[in-house]
């Protein structure tokens, strides 16, 4: 079934009194049950993303031979140092990367950061968040109270409306972790990352659904770790298993490669997820090293046309010559030209952090920051257009259907499987919940009823 008719006969019934009523149970859900980023409502629009059983399997599928070419790429290079320094990994990174995290990698949990445009079926990732992607837990409680308001009840007696469950696929993903590292029986799980992020909210809805599934979590800040006696310790007792959402550079930046955490590691300590292995697809040019031509015979040839369909041309900033699109170009003058159908990106950032948008930034602004970035660990990205689609939200008292661009962002778990997907809306090009403008939504997989 086309997308849209199942878009427009939802919103046929964002009118009168269903409308505010399930606009007003929204916002009420959203402050109780704290789905808030940094203090801001998470979601701010009034309908879930919807996918066909269709679509969602050409997500998966897509995203599972990307994967694959990750995990391929991952080990290509932990086995080769020269083919490393594509990735212009840091001395402290590289030392991180020989520590033995006990387990099979790349380990864990990932999303790709992706722009899906159904009618095309044409998927383009644009980044991989390989080391401590958020969002993971918002989704099922933001699906939870969509699910139970008066116009979804409604849409519901039309529709067959799925929900994919993230919490307990994360937790899957942790204890089977566990075990592989040794692990027996229960672990005491801390969540660990510092106390004044904006996503504290997201670690207190995991920590009661592991708690739910008979699993006890604590929420650590990194300072308050501790190694005691071979174990390490968070909150007044030992943990087994740490799910590390705390990010590599900022840990290294304030607590040295000394740290507690990173000590556990090497004395195998606690079993930590994810590893910091996963900093070597963390890095925004690993997207350079997959659209790279000179890599190609790495990959299998199923993977290869998965690449060539769903990773956007990047490069390394850097002056020399390189390939675009077939043929031989100077980097440096091309992205200084080609300002409209570039983006740059800081190797090592995330949250939209950074960034800068070709085409919308001024040519000579563009120039500057180009000739800037030379100096620096960058990568240029060609232009890939975020889809757009309408949604309802609430105006000065009155409904208010507008577009909004958007970002399907799949979930990895243990490095192959693929379930669920995160979304964020936009009104720019920037649709990065934490930069300060965005929203989040729920997806769910929608079929007509027979």
């Amino acid at each position: 079934m086309d997308p849209l008719t199942i878009i427009h006969d939802y919103h046929d019934l964002c009118t009168g009194r269903l409308a505010e009523d399930s606009w007003a149970q929204l916002q009420a859900q959203v402050r109780v049950r704290r789905l808030t980023f940094g203090g801001r409502p998470l979601c701010t629009v009034l309908r879930p993303y919807f996918i066909t059983p269709e679509g969602y399997g050409h997500v998966r599928r897509e995203a599972g031979l990307v994967a694959g070419a990750l995990a391929r790429a991952f080990d290509i290079m932990m086995a080769e140092s020269r083919l490393r320094a594509q990735m212009d990994l840091t001395a402290e990174e590289d030392y991180l990367l020989r520590l033995d995290p006990g387990f099979p990698s790349p380990d864990g949990l990932s999303r790709l950061d992706a722009f899906f445009n159904p009618a095309r079926a044409q998927l383009r990732f644009i980044e991989y968040n390989a080391e401590s992607p958020g969002g993971l837990g918002f989704g099922d409680a933001l699906a939870e109270v969509f699910l139970d308001l008066p116009i979804m009840r409604l849409f519901r007696r039309r529709y067959d409306v799925q929900a994919l469950p993230v919490s307990t696929r994360v937790l899957d993903a942790l204890l089977m972790t566990w075990q592989a590292w040794g692990g027996q029986g229960i672990p005491r799980i801390a969540i660990v990352d510092w106390r004044d992020v904006p996503t504290y909210n997201e670690f207190l809805l995991f920590q009661e659904s592991f708690g739910r599934a008979g699993v006890p979590a604590v929420i650590a800040d990194p300072a308050e770790l501790e190694l005691r006696h071979g174990r390490l310790w968070a909150a007044g007792a030992p943990v087994d298993l740490v799910y590390r959402r705390v990010v590599t550079s900022e840990l290294i930046a304030r607590g040295g490669l000394n740290h507690p955490l990173i000590r556990a590691v090497a004395e195998r300590a606690a079993c930590v997820v994810n590893s910091f292995r996963m900093k070597l697809l963390f890095k925004k040019s690993i997207m350079a090293v997959l659209s790279d031509e000179a890599n190609r015979d790495w990959f299998t040839l199923e993977q290869q046309a998965a690449i060539a369909r769903c990773i956007p041309w990047t490069r390394r900033l850097r002056e020399g010559y390189t390939t675009y699109r077939g043929r031989r170009i100077d980097l440096l003058p091309f992205a200084l030209t080609a300002r409209e159908r570039l983006v740059l990106k800081p190797n090592d950032d995330y949250g939209g952090r950074g960034v800068i948008i070709g085409w919308e930034t001024e040519a000579s602004a563009w120039e500057q920051a180009v000739m800037a970035a030379l100096s620096t660990s960058t990568v240029v990205q060609e232009r890939v257009d975020a889809p757009g689609e309408d949604y309802p939200t609430f105006e000065d008292g009155r409904i208010d259907i507008s577009k909004r661009l958007l970002d399907l962002n799949p979930y990895l778990y243990g490095g192959g499987l693929v379930e669920g997907c995160g979304v964020r809306l936009g009104t720019g090009a920037m649709l990065n919940v934490s930069a300060g403008s965005g929203s989040a939504v729920p997806m769910f997989i929608v079929s007509p009823l027979v």
